[in-house]
This record gives C-alpha cells, structure tokens and sequence, in this order.
C-alpha cells in the first residue's frame, strides 16, 4: 500500500473495539494515507516520518510521551468528541502540536441520549420492561409509579452547546429550566428557551426535580456532585450524568440511592467504564446504566469524523482550525 501524495493519518485500528469505524474508511482515504498502530509498530522506522496527523477514536491511541517523540512530522492530533480529558495537553502542546475536538457534531446526539436518560428514569422505562416480559408476571402492581416531567424543574450544570440544546428540548416538555454555568449566557438565549441562571450550584440543587450533569472533566470538576451536593438534592430528585464518570463520586451516589437521599441515577457515564461486574450500582434498582451511547448513532460518529477531517486539513494546510483546543 503507497502512500502517494496524501498525508499520513495514524490510528489505533479499523473496525474492532478501539478502530475507526469500516464505514468511515472510504471518506478518510480520499484524505490520507491511513496507517494503523499495528502497521506503524510493524515499521516504526519507515512510518515514522510519514505520520502528519492521529486521529483519536475512543480514545485511542494512548498518546505519551514515547508516541510523540517518535513522529517528527506530527502536525495535529484531532479527537473525536469533546472532552479531552484522556489528554495530557500540555504536553502534547510542548511538541508543537495542535489538537482539535468535535463539539458540533456531538452536541445533538448527547442531548438526546440525555433527554432519554431523564424520560426513562421519570417513567420507570427499565423496571417497566423487565415485568412485561417476566415469565411470572400475571399482573402489574397498581401503585407502580414513575413521575411527572411536564412542569418539573430541571437543573442544567453546565451550559455549553450540549447543555442548551438540552435545554431546547426540556422546553418542548414544558419544564422549567435552571442552569449553573461559569459563564451566564446571554439574555436572549435564556429567554429562547426559558432558562433562569443560578449563580451558586447549591440554589439549582435544591430547586430541581432533575439535575443533569453536562460538563467536561478537569481538576475543578472532578468529583463536583458528591455527598454534600447530593444532600441538597430533592429525595424526590434524579442526577442524570451525560459527562464524565468521574463528574461524580461514585461512592456517595450509591450511599445516596440506597438511603433514600435522592430518587434516581441515570448514566450513560461511569468511573471506570464498564464499571467491574460486581459493582453495587449494577444491582440497584433506581438506578439505569447505559454504556456511554452519547454519541452513538450513525449520522453523528460520521459528523464526527468529517469535523476532524476538517480540523485536520486546516491544520496541515496552516489555516485557523475550527475546533482548537488550547491548553488551560
């Protein structure tokens, strides 16, 4: 296989648990020369030289210190999605090299995997499906109850482009909308989709019937909804979780589940993911887990990779690119 003229575009594999998607493959080679790790470890030496650019797919491949030695003419590492917390950045910035994510392309999938998060938990979705098809089941309990979502309040930590088109959709439910962010959106985007700021997160906690949890990782964030955040949470409250695992103390949220602090748990994030076979929260009932679906549908994982085809050309052709991601 030659590379020609194209640049050279490592990643992890194609097809399997950590590769690019086999869909994705066609589009990508009318861009690159696609070099996978096997064929770069395989080679090192002839490779070396031709990789311009890593695209990152689930994280992978693991980029350290031994990678980016090893790849003179790295240029640009783009990932898909948004969070970069899987990234040291400012190493990979001391080798001169940029790094771009995919918001847009990602930010309406995730909003609706939230919304199906909030509805099911509120509906008993889960619980619901595992007695209609139980071979014992005869009859269903009277007083088997979910709770109402039009006209609950929600909470929205963290307002970036995620959270407001969380927003959007709420409004269609007729929920009221509250939201915590570090910066307070403009007034006309507040009153587009009805939404009140809270300064302090500490008012949004104690107000909302739903809290979603919609912000990226970082030492500021890690662990932010633990016990004293969830003891000021309603007993009648939800925490959904669309970020990161780790958003969260896992530890105090099964505390809180077990002793009737809060109602519910919706997560398509855990700390570590899968979260070990044995773990406590896989066995309650209160709780529903689904394996990080955020972005998972066909149309969004390709945006994806058409987003990071466009960061990674502006990059290597030296113009602005679109999704940079600075170091703090």
């Amino acid at each position: 296989m030659g590379g020609g003229e194209l640049p050279g575009l490592l990643v992890n594999e194609i097809g399997g648990i950590h590769g690019i998607l086999h869909g994705h493959v066609a589009f990508l080679r009318k861009h690159f020369y696609l070099i996978t790790m096997k064929e770069f470890l395989e080679n090192r030496k002839h490779m070396s030289k031709k990789v311009q650019a890593i695209y990152l797919w689930w994280h992978k491949p693991v980029i350290d210190q031994e990678l980016l030695q090893s790849l003179p003419n790295l240029k640009v590492i783009a990932n898909s999605g948004v969070g970069m917390d899987h990234l040291d950045l400012k190493l990979v910035a001391s080798f001169g090299v940029k790094m771009a994510n995919a918001p847009h392309a990602v930010s309406s999938s995730t909003a609706d995997t939230g919304m199906a998060l909030l509805l099911a938990s509120a509906r008993r979705l889960v619980e619901g499906y595992h007695i209609a098809i139980s071979a014992g089941t005869e009859y269903w309990e009277a007083d088997f109850l979910g709770v109402e979502v039009t006209g609950a309040t929600l909470g929205i930590i963290g307002m970036g482009s995620i959270g407001y088109k969380i927003a959007l959709r709420a409004k269609a439910f007729e929920m009221n909308i509250l939201y915590h962010n570090r910066r307070r959106r403009k007034e006309q985007e507040e009153q587009a989709v009805g939404a009140t700021y809270c300064e302090k997160i500490d008012n949004l906690l104690q107000q909302a019937d739903f809290v979603m949890v919609v912000v990226s990782l970082t030492p500021q964030t890690h662990k932010l909804i633990g016990k004293r955040e969830m003891e000021l949470m309603k007993p009648t409250a939800t925490l959904i979780n669309i970020s990161r695992g780790a958003v969260i103390d896992q530890e105090a949220l099964v505390t809180a589940l077990q002793t009737g602090v809060i109602r519910a748990a919706a997560l398509d994030v855990t700390y570590p993911e899968p979260l070990p076979r044995d773990h406590t929260l896989l066995k309650l009932k209160n709780v529903i887990i689904t394996p990080h679906l955020g972005i998972k549908t066909d149309k969004a994982t390709y945006m994806i990779t058409e987003e990071a085809v466009e960061n990674i050309l502006a990059a290597l052709n030296g113009l602005p690119i679109p999704s940079e991601v600075l170091p703090s």
